[in-house]
C-alpha cells in the first residue's frame, strides 16, 4: 500500500494541470433541511474514475465484490457517448445524454459563444452558464434537502444559481482519510444541517489506466487502493448509525490502443473556414460557412483510414450525438471517430497506452460498473447492463424528490432494485 501511495503521488503530479491547491470547504450558510426532508434516507454516490466493468473481478477487489453481492450489481453500466469523464459524470447527475445537457466532451466549442470549454480552464469549469439540466444537488436543494460534494463535475459551478450546501473545488492535496472524516462529520451534524445526498470522487484508477494501460500492475494497485478506501469509508459511515445507502459508479472504462500507428487528419484544415476541436478518439470541425461543409466532408471520406467521417446529421442514432440531439449547438458539423484501437495524435509524441472515448456499444472496454448496497436496496440481485442515464431517476426515487423537467432516463432501474417501500416514497410526496 505504501508503494502505491508513492506511485499515486507521482502520477497525480503528472496530471496536475487541472488540480488546484485550494483545500477550503465551501459552506452555503442559512440553509436547513425541511422537517419532511429530515426523515428521508441518505445516499452517498461514489465515482471511481475509469473503473472498467471487469476490474473488480479481474483484480480481486474483495470489498466491492462483497458489498455488491450483498446488494445490487450489474453486468456493466453503459456510459453515454462520448465515453469521457466530464460528459458522463454530468450525465449521471442529470439523467441527460451529453448532447442534451451540453457537456458534449471534455473539451468542445460553443458556436454561439464562439468560445472553447476545457476541463483545464477554471473559469469555465466554475461558470454555471455552461451547464444544462438539473443536477441532483440542485433538485434536492430546491426542495429544502441539503447536499454535499467532495468533488463532482458541475458541483463547483452555481448551476441555476445553486451550489451544494457543502462543497470543495477539485484538488489532489487532501488525503483520502481526511475526506472520509469530513463525510462522517457531515453525517454527524444536527438533523436540520445534515446532507442527505453526498457525492464522492476517486481519480486514481483513471490515472493509472491512462499512464500504464488497463492490464498493468499499477492499474491493479489503483483498483485495490479504491477497494481499500471504500471499505474504510463504509466502516466510518457505519459509526454514525444512520440509514446510509451507497451507489458505486464510474464514468467510463479503459482500453489499450495502438500507440505506434496513430492517426492524423488527412486533409489540411483552413482555420479561416473551420474551427477544429482536437481529440484522441473524436475530432470535430465547425464550419464558419455552411457552404464549405460538403466539400470538406467528401475530401475526408475519400481518405478514411482508421477512422469514420460523419456529417452531424448522419451520426449513428444510438450515440445520441447527432443534429437532432444537439440542443446547445456544440457538436461539430463534421465528426471524425477513430476505429478502436486507433487514436488521433496531434502532439507528435508517443501517446499513453490507455484511452477511452469510443462508442460504448461497439467497444465493451468502455463499459463501467454499478454497485449499490444499503437498507433501501434489494439484496443479492444481479441485473442486466443498462445505460447510465437511468441513475438520476433512481436517486430521486430513493430520496423522494419529485421532478417535472425532462430527462432521458426512466424509473425502470429504480423499480428493479429498490425495495417496495422505497418505490412508494416518491408517490407519497
Amino acid at each position: 500500500m505504501q508503494h502505491f501511495v508513492t506511485f499515486i503521488f507521482c502520477l497525480l503530479w503528472a496530471f496536475s494541470a487541472f488540480a488546484q491547491a485550494d483545500t477550503t470547504q465551501r459552506v452555503i450558510y442559512g440553509r436547513k433541511n425541511s422537517h419532511v426532508q429530515e426523515e428521508k434516507p441518505y445516499v452517498i454516490m461514489i465515482s471511481a474514475d475509469g473503473f472498467r466493468h471487469d476490474y473488480a473481478e479481474k483484480y480481486g477487489a474483495h470489498t466491492l465484490l462483497s458489498l455488491s453481492e450483498q446488494g445490487v450489481q450489474t453486468e456493466s453500466m453503459i456510459p453515454s457517448f462520448p465515453s469521457k469523464t466530464f460528459p458522463n459524470h454530468y450525465t449521471l447527475v442529470t439523467g441527460l445524454y451529453p448532447a442534451h445537457h451540453g457537456l458534449v466532451s471534455n473539451n468542445f466549442y460553443d458556436r454561439q459563444r464562439q468560445e472553447f470549454y476545457s476541463i483545464a480552464q477554471r473559469d469555465k469549469v466554475q461558470d454555471g452558464s455552461w451547464y444544462g439540466g438539473v443536477p441532483l444537488w440542485v433538485l434536492a436543494e430546491q426542495q429544502q434537502m441539503l447536499t454535499a460534494s467532495y468533488y463532482w463535475v458541475g458541483s463547483e459551478a452555481a448551476i441555476k444559481g445553486i451550489h451544494p450546501t457543502y462543497y470543495y473545488r477539485y484538488s489532489d492535496k487532501i488525503p483520502v482519510d481526511r475526506r472520509i472524516q469530513t463525510v462522517v462529520d457531515w453525517l454527524n451534524l444536527p438533523k436540520d444541517r445534515r446532507p442527505h445526498f453526498i457525492s464522492f470522487y476517486f481519480p486514481e484508477v483513471d490515472y493509472a489506466g491512462h499512464r500504464f494501460g488497463p492490464n498493468a500492475k499499477e492499474t491493479k494497485d489503483a483498483v485495490l487502493y479504491i477497494d481499500h478506501w471504500t471499505k474504510k469509508l463504509t466502516e466510518a459511515v457505519a459509526t454514525t448509525g444512520l440509514p446510509v445507502n451507497f451507489i458505486f459508479v464510474s464514468d467510463h472504462g479503459m482500453t489499450e490502443v495502438d500507440t505506434q500507428n496513430t492517426l492524423t487528419v488527412p486533409v489540411e484544415i483552413n482555420p479561416s473556414k473551420f474551427t477544429l476541436v482536437e481529440g484522441d478518439v473524436m475530432v470535430e470541425l465547425h464550419a464558419k460557412d455552411k457552404k464549405d461543409i460538403r466539400k470538406m466532408y467528401e475530401e475526408l471520406k475519400k481518405k478514411e483510414e482508421g477512422f469514420v467521417t460523419y456529417l452531424k446529421s448522419e451520426v449513428p442514432y444510438h450515440l445520441h450525438y447527432g443534429a437532432k440531439n444537439d440542443s446547445l449547438n456544440r457538436i461539430g458539423d463534421i465528426v471524425l471517430l477513430a476505429k478502436h484501437p486507433k487514436i488521433f495524435n496531434f502532439s507528435g509524441n508517443t501517446p499513453l497506452p490507455g484511452h477511452h472515448g469510443y462508442d460504448p456499444v461497439a467497444v465493451k472496454d468502455m463499459n463501467t460498473v454499478f454497485y449499490a448496497w444499503g437498507p433501501a436496496f434489494r439484496q443479492a440481485q444481479k441485473i442486466a447492463s443498462f445505460e447510465n442515464i437511468h441513475v438520476y431517476s433512481l436517486v430521486t426515487k430513493l430520496l423522494g424528490l419529485p421532478f417535472s423537467h425532462h430527462i432521458d432516463g426512466t424509473s425502470r432501474l429504480a423499480e428493479l432494485i429498490l425495495k417496495q417501500e422505497e418505490n412508494k416514497l416518491q408517490k407519497q410526496e
